[in-house]
């Protein structure tokens, strides 16, 4: 049994995609040879928690928890609404206020990766006490937030032990971090801290080939995809369609995730179509900015939209589960192709149509073009779009709405576990590589 220390941020309860995917791997380790010891903060500041996540910690595993000094607290003396955005790598304005923009702009240089930088070296300080008691085979850090990875450069240095550096999304390539306001000096500091991450860590881990493409141009060190995933459905759950023509979308719909095309289709079909009005249900579950509902309500859409909100996890499967459609919306931009949302891989288990928006190139459009579980269009192809959805309406109608059978295999929690561990156990066993 290979001993792992997992040094980790996002921890339930909290909320939200971040925690999803070292939860499974915690969950599922044990039957692939790992012992994992979990190490997070004691006193974090989750933007969203859901408590109901708490059930899924098996028992048997060690929890380590160090006390964290949030810097977001104080900034909540300012804008607590504002600081739960920023928190989360969220920022919903369009033209942001004066106060977003100086929290933007302290956020990016003064906090160097981020802003829980400053947990960095007392659970370094922490964790050497505690490994020279209670040794393990590997170190991994996860991120974002990505001054976790400091924390397993300095260990690797100071114990000597293996480090698998995880990256849940890019770093310099982030579609926020044009956002944060950055100096010229502080864009090349971030520069500098993710080559050395990347040049020094054992190996790293990635959730999408693009972003592996991309570490690529910066290191030689081996990097691995291994996406997020599902979680496998409990025998005996069964869920019955939406009666409506229902179109959900889980997650957060913000104003640079707003479609507006998709408004704009959906008018006309309601206005050509009595039909299709009739039938139309819109479910928004999560968070959605306020442009947004102006959107709908300009579309003529809002009567037609169930506003869900954040639910906890299961209840949001359900959701999925039950839908029609499923809706995953993505920025139209360069930096999001690397992008690919956990909810996706949920939305396949589902075994439901999907129509997905975002740009040419990205790996959600090669997943689903490989598993042939929906539609992936451009923000460009409105007429494209107009008629997929009224092609997925005419199959409800008749009760023809599928998709074919694929094997998703792949994705599941499981399969996706026996690869992190095999990387894992391989990296015990090799010679460490130097910094």
């Amino acid at each position: 049994m290979k001993r792992v220390l997992i040094i980790a941020y996002y921890w339930p309860p909290a909320g939200g995609p971040g925690v999803q995917r070292w939860l499974h791997f915690v969950r599922n380790f044990e039957q692939f040879g790992i012992e994992p010891i979990v190490y997070v903060p004691e006193n974090p500041m989750y933007p969203i928690e859901d408590a109901s996540l708490s059930e899924k910690v098996p028992d048997t595993v060690t929890v380590l928890k160090h006390p964290i000094k949030e810097p977001y607290r104080w900034a909540q003396w300012f804008s607590k609404k504002k600081t739960k955005s920023l928190s989360s790598g969220i920022i919903s304005e369009k033209k942001p206020s004066l106060l977003e923009r100086i929290l933007l702009y302290v956020r990016g240089n003064f906090f160097i990766p981020d802003a829980r930088v400053g947990w960095v070296d007392p659970s370094v300080s922490f964790l050497k006490d505690y490994l020279s008691e209670t040794p393990v085979d590997v170190v991994v850090t996860t991120g974002p937030p990505h001054s976790l990875h400091l924390i397993g450069k300095k260990l690797k240095a100071a114990c000597h032990i293996p480090w698998v550096a995880d990256f849940r999304d890019p770093w310099t390539t982030i579609h926020y971090h044009k956002s944060l306001r950055l100096t010229k000096a502080s864009e090349a500091k971030h520069k500098k801290l993710e080559a050395e991450i990347l040049n020094t860590a054992n190996r790293i881990t990635v959730t999408s080939k693009v972003t592996k493409h991309e570490f690529q141009t910066i290191t030689s060190r081996p990097i691995d995809v291994v996406t997020n995933g599902f979680e496998e459905v409990v025998s005996g759950e069964e869920y019955s369609l939406d009666k409506t023509f229902s179109i959900v979308h889980i997650g957060s719909l913000l104003t640079e995730r707003n479609p507006q095309i998709l408004w704009k289709v959906l008018r006309e079909l309601k206005e050509a179509h009595p039909e299709f009005q009739k039938h139309l249900e819109l479910k928004l579950v999560g968070q959605y900015s306020q442009e947004v509902l102006d959107d709908l309500t300009e579309n003529d859409l809002i009567k037609n939209t169930t506003l869900v909100g954040y639910v906890p996890h299961k209840e949001a499967v359900a959701y999925q589960r039950k839908a029609q459609v499923l809706l995953l919306v993505e920025m139209d931009r360069e930096e999001t192709k690397a992008i690919i949302p956990g909810k996706l891989f949920e939305y396949l288990s589902a075994r439901r149509p999907i129509i997905a928006m975002g740009p040419d190139g990205s790996d959600v459009q090669t997943i689903l073009q490989e598993t042939k579980a929906g539609a992936y269009l451009l923000y460009s192809e409105e007429e494209k779009l107009k008629n997929k959805v009224w092609d997925a309406f005419k199959l409800y109608r008749t009760q023809d709405l599928l998709v074919p059978e694929a094997d998703i295999s792949s994705f599941s929690r499981s399969e996706l576990t026996r690869k992190m561990a095999s990387i894992l156990t391989s990296v015990t066993s090799e010679t460490p590589a130097q910094p």
